[in-house]
């Protein structure tokens, strides 16, 4: 039984035939969509803890148009910035492909594959924030793909390799990379990109030796850089067995459903003081050797890195409508956002590709300030999706989306960006976004030199309780 969301795209059916087999999507226009194609076979049973395994080619036209399962089965709250659709199933390991339409002998076009957020316990790719029909009429294939999270994804247990999600990701990577031409991509120009905890998973991708050769650019949205080890793993893993009333072993998880597992992560996550970033990506296994810092300073000099963070991240005071207090150097946006900038690009202060650095500073008047989340729509240029008047307001600048939007798509079709590299040095150039009296854009130095001087070199602790408050 097919067990996805009855909502269907719009438009006239049409048909791609790829190496994994025929998928029937839906042409709206110049932009054509196939959605929850399966890139793996879904994780139940034995395969719950396992690998991803590769699906097999299809024989039959698939139906593509409606979004697939989500990994998320319970949201991480009853309101979230970014509207975020739960989708029933188990073929949870599917990916969704917006692309210009086919016009005969066209050259091939790049590709963006967006990895979403959540603090590796929720979000969805079924987001219209991710509707990447302005990427399409801009030449680019998007493409959102879906990972498992929380236990199922991150969980460090005996006899269960670590970083199923990274493993689900990289899966995913090679889908793009065999099937993605008969889309209209270009396999040799994908781009991979992510906010958050998608951010946070590019991040520790480009510092990956087992992720090398699958992208070629690399775009990090307020990315954390999360080193998650054993013993932190464990303690967590501990009280959430006894909160199910299970062993915290394979077995023992494997014993309760996705669903109640997710709950049960999710009131641990909401009691004072737990460490739920202790699901996140595990230093220690083939895909992740070494810390993320150090990954960066050895793997992925040959890529380029765009990277970021919104101004006041989750410091905005969405009570009162208070613009978030700047630069106070121990606020969680400094602490777990903004300085991973300038880490990573003194990481990388060797890589030939380079390294820029952009700053979202365009205040909500909804949430009182630069907020997680909210250059989203304005990168994707969706200021008309669902949710956005909530969150931004009635009026949003349209042309600051149209610049934001117009930086990335240079920076997914192979141009450097217009402002200076970034070394992680004092002083650093910056492209900033929407700040309070300036234009819309402008470029900037200093804008990530912090009031409280931080050693570039120190690794971020996620068990911090700045670090707590912010796991979305």
């Amino acid at each position: 039984m097919d067990e996805r969301t009855d909502f269907r795209a719009p438009g006239e059916p049409v048909t791609v035939l790829a190496p994994a087999g025929p998928f029937v999507g839906r042409r709206t226009g110049r932009t054509r969509r196939f959605l929850g194609v399966p890139y793996a076979e879904a994780p139940t049973g034995a395969r719950r803890f396992a690998p991803p395994t590769p699906r097999g080619r299809s024989t039959e036209p698939y139906d593509a148009s409606r979004h697939g399962a989500t990994s998320q089965a319970v949201p991480l709250s009853a309101t979230t910035t970014i509207p975020e659709p739960s989708v029933p199933g188990d073929d949870v390991l599917n990916l969704g492909i917006v692309a210009p339409d086919a016009d005969g002998d066209r050259t091939p076009c790049p590709v963006l594959v967006w990895i979403h957020g959540g603090g590796f316990l929720g979000g969805s790719p079924a987001s219209p924030w991710y509707d990447g029909r302005s990427f399409a009429r801009d030449g680019v294939v998007c493409v959102t793909v879906g990972y498992r999270l929380g236990v199922d994804g991150f969980a460090v247990l005996d006899d269960v390799p670590p970083n199923l999600g990274l493993r689900d990701l990289l899966l995913a990577l090679d889908w793009v990379r065999e099937n993605i031409a008969a889309f209209g991509g270009d396999p040799e120009r994908v781009t991979l990109a992510g906010q958050s905890a998608g951010g946070a998973a590019v991040l520790a991708l480009l510092s990956s030796p087992a992720a090398r050769g699958r992208f070629q650019r690399a775009v990090s949205l307020s990315g954390v850089a999360v080193d998650v080890g054993a013993d932190r793993a464990g303690d967590f893993l501990g009280r959430l067995g006894r909160r199910l009333g299970v062993p915290p072993t394979r077995d023992g998880f494997a014993g309760r459903s996705v669903t109640d597992v997710q709950r049960a992560v999710i009131g641990l996550r909401d009691a004072a003081g737990d460490d739920a970033l202790a699901l996140g990506p595990f230093v220690g296994d083939d895909v992740l050797p070494t810390p993320i810092a150090d990954g960066l300073a050895a793997h992925g000099h040959g890529v380029p890195l765009l990277l970021g963070a919104t101004g006041d991240e989750f410091d905005g005071d969405t009570a009162t409508g208070a613009p978030g207090a700047r630069a106070t150097g121990t606020r969680v946006t400094d602490t777990l956002f903004r300085a991973v900038c300038p880490r990573a690009a003194l990481a990388r202060r060797a890589a030939v590709a380079g390294t820029w650095l952009y700053s979202f500073e365009w205040p909500s008047p909804v949430l009182g300030g630069a907020a997680h989340c909210i250059d989203i729509p304005y990168f994707f240029d969706v200021l008309d999706a669902p949710g956005v008047p909530e969150t931004l307001g009635p009026n949003p600048p349209a042309e600051l989306a149209t610049s934001m939007h117009a930086d990335l798509v240079r920076f997914v079709h192979g141009q450097e960006p217009a402002w200076a590299r970034a070394t992680g040095a004092l002083g650093d150039p910056a492209r900033e976004y929407g700040r309070p009296g300036a234009g819309l854009t402008a470029d900037t130095t200093g804008v990530f030199d912090p009031v409280t001087p931080f050693d570039p070199g120190t690794p971020f602790d996620p068990g911090t309780p700045a670090a707590k408050e912010a796991t979305c």
